[in-house]
């Protein structure tokens, strides 16, 4: 039987159509929500076909349906029909006096463009202080090399977000733009010492620990725990995450199939949940693997159903806006 409590764990789905077969298994898994890509994005009344029937299927109509839409090289709506959003390092480059404005304006944007197609959580803004010896893998992800103005412009997406009705994510926490691989592809090792992390890394995290929802960073700190990433480690968890930088919201993975984690995919999962995430993200939508996951994935702690009531309480009614009038004022930035 199905447990009235999501399972904690967050499933990808194929195509732009949901299959039977897949909503027969999110019926019988109950997850907590759902992600796209651009896999699943074709065109608007699709898009809404597919946010419908995915909610329908756990019952639940405010299921959160989340997307990695920052702009850039990760615009998960194509384009055209949709606009071209900028990469955040873009908006970083803009004179101090108009950044903050011109990304709220564009986050308000972003979430416009989401919520009518029924997806309610964005993951953004991305925190990561980008670092020149870096992978580019963050590169122009990230808002900044500076620390202060990486917190900034996270803020005023985040704002942006909110008042559009849409939930931001702050990732990657601990910080990912140390890394000099791809965790797509492989494990990234970051040696810099706790102080050099806690003066630059995890700056913009405490800035913005107080938002409700974060995602981590498949990163290994040998400096804090030379085991384990960070998204299995429960030292880094529990000592970094949660008390230095103060972040007590809605903990997801980065995504469970990315390389950098090596091991079975139930495995990955069981040891992410152990080490003190709440959710389990799995975007590939491959059914043998979300299968995997759904035979041993617990349901939501009660500390992790605690913790997505508050970030429920961080919805808002979007703000009535024009669109074309906040096109209009970006545009007159940029």
């Amino acid at each position: 039987m199905t447990s009235s409590i999501p399972m904690a764990a967050v499933f990808g789905c194929a195509g732009p159509e949901l299959q039977a077969e897949e909503a027969a298994f999110f019926r019988d898994a109950n997850p907590l929500g759902f992600i796209l890509f651009a896999r699943n994005c074709k065109s608007p009344k699709q898009i809404r076909r597919l946010t419908s029937a995915l909610r329908i299927t756990v019952g639940r109509a405010d299921a959160p349906i989340l997307m990695d839409h920052e702009g850039g090289r990760v615009q998960r709506l194509p384009s055209p029909p949709w606009r071209k959003v900028a990469a955040p390092a873009q908006f970083g480059s803009l004179p101090e006096n108009v950044a903050a404005a011109a990304v709220t304006i564009n986050a308000k944007l972003m979430a416009f463009e989401l919520l009518e197609l029924g997806i309610n959580v964005n993951c953004v803004p991305c925190l990561d202080v980008n670092d020149p010896k870096g992978h580019k893998v963050i590169g122009d992800r990230a808002y900044s090399a500076n620390p202060t103005v990486v917190a900034k412009l996270g803020r005023a997406a985040a704002d942006g977000l909110l008042a559009g009705g849409v939930l931001p994510i702050i990732k990657h926490i601990p910080g990912h733009g140390r890394a000099t691989v791809d965790s797509h592809s492989e494990l990234p090792i970051v040696k810099a010492c706790g102080e050099e992390l806690a003066d630059r890394d995890f700056r913009p995290f405490e800035d913005l620990a107080d938002l409700p929802l974060g995602m981590t960073a498949h990163v290994l700190f040998s400096s804090l725990d030379p085991e384990v990433p960070g998204t299995l480690s429960e030292k880094i968890i529990s000592q970094v995450i949660r008390q230095q930088i103060g972040f007590n919201g809605l903990l997801f993975t980065d995504d469970l199939s990315m390389k950098a984690l090596g091991g079975a995919i139930s495995n990955r999962m069981n040891r992410a949940l152990k080490a003190g995430c709440d959710v389990a993200l799995h975007c590939n939508g491959q059914a043998e693997e979300m299968h995997s996951i759904a035979e041993n994935c617990p349901p939501l702690s009660k500390q992790a159903q605690l913790r997505w009531g508050t970030a429920l309480k961080f919805r808002r009614e979007p703000q009535a806006q024009s669109r074309d009038a906040l096109l209009a004022e970006l545009e007159g930035i940029i």
